[in-house]
């Protein structure tokens, strides 16, 4: 069933940022402050937020929060912090669960370790009509994905039907950005020790879970050494070049 427009319809973001990053430890020891083009992805996710309209940013900390926080902090907007103490023997489920205060219909969630462009953002909330959206690319074999790690999707039309690193039949890619509300708080908390993923597909058996098409909008899952290279030259050379 679709659901009224919240008025908070993307003012509010949440970015989970509380992983080891183990994935990019041999070339960066902090994720989310491995730099692309001079500044740290934490500081482009706030970027990219920002020229979206979004107002408040909630940063969810484990590994490494000062430091973090304190690179967010000279960002383009206020931000306010939630440490999540089990960083790090837990699945990011358990991060958005710490920030369940912060989440109100239409509230945002992404992740720090991505780039994403704005024109993405807005293509997702002008798409979001379920409790939960998820911004899906159907480009598959783009060569800045990694398609043995990337999360899949399967979709009937606009509504996910499944999601998950190991689908064998899939459509779509997760770009990592969602549209999410009190449901997925709701989902989470009947799960143990849930992944983000977990959540969303308790949403897809009820219709609640929307996969919005973000057509050729560009972003970018930094999680190894691989991506951060593509980082550094290709998306760069896009950013530049908008």
């Amino acid at each position: 069933m679709a659901q009224p427009v919240s008025p908070l319809l993307g003012r509010r973001v949440v970015i989970l940022a509380a992983g080891a990053g183990s994935r990019l430890l041999d070339v960066e020891p902090l994720k989310p402050l491995a730099k692309v083009g001079g500044e740290p992805l934490i500081r482009h996710a706030l970027h990219a937020m920002a020229a979206a309209g979004v107002e408040r940013v909630t940063l969810v900390l484990g590994n490494s929060a000062d430091a973090i926080a304190a690179a967010a902090a000279v960002g383009p907007m206020p931000v306010d912090t939630i440490f999540n103490p089990r960083w790090a023997d837990a699945p990011n489920g358990v991060s958005v669960l710490a920030a369940r205060d912060h989440i109100v219909p239409g509230t945002l969630l992404m992740m720090a370790d991505h780039l994403i462009s704005a024109q993405l953002v807005a293509r997702l909330l002008a798409g979001a009509r379920l409790p939960l959206a998820l911004g899906v690319d159907r480009r598959l074999g783009h060569p800045w994905v990694d398609e043995a790690d990337v999360t899949r999707v399967r979709t009937d039309a606009d509504r996910i039907r499944a999601i998950g690193k190991g689908l064998n039949v899939y459509d779509a890619h997760d770009c990592g950005v969602f549209v999410v509300g009190p449901e997925l708080v709701q989902a989470l908390d009947s799960l143990t020790n849930p992944g983000l993923s977990d959540g969303v597909m308790q949403l897809a058996r009820r219709g609640f879970a929307q996969a919005v098409d973000i057509g050729d909008a560009p972003w970018l899952d930094v999680d190894d050494a691989r991506a951060l290279a593509i980082a550094r030259t290709d998306w760069i050379a896009d950013w530049i070049a908008a």
